[in-house]
């Protein structure tokens, strides 16, 4: 499923509105470290792998702004495990 993501930057978050329903991924900066910190997407919408591409987009904003990311959200952590492209970003 192609779903449009935009980055809120004053809520913090990365989000998609499908069927009028909001699914984000929230996040939390410390120096230059972007905390991915909790993802969500409604019952509804689950299983359409809407939150990978939440996740997505943010390691790729991480990436194209020279950020470490640092995975709290367990959903995350998960992903990042099944995407070792994604490592050099890992914050240590």
């Amino acid at each position: 499923m192609d779903i449009e993501i935009s980055h809120n930057a004053p809520a913090r978050r990365f989000e998609a509105t499908v069927n009028r329903l909001l699914a984000r991924c929230d996040y939390r900066m410390r120096g230059g470290t972007m905390m991915l910190v909790h993802t969500e997407v409604p019952p509804q919408l689950e299983g359409r792998g809407i939150a990978s591409q939440l996740v997505q987009a943010a390691f790729d904003y991480a990436k194209d702004n020279g950020f470490d990311v640092l995975p709290v959200c367990s959903f995350v952590s998960a992903w990042a495990r099944r995407h070792p492209e994604v490592e050099p970003l890992l914050a240590s």
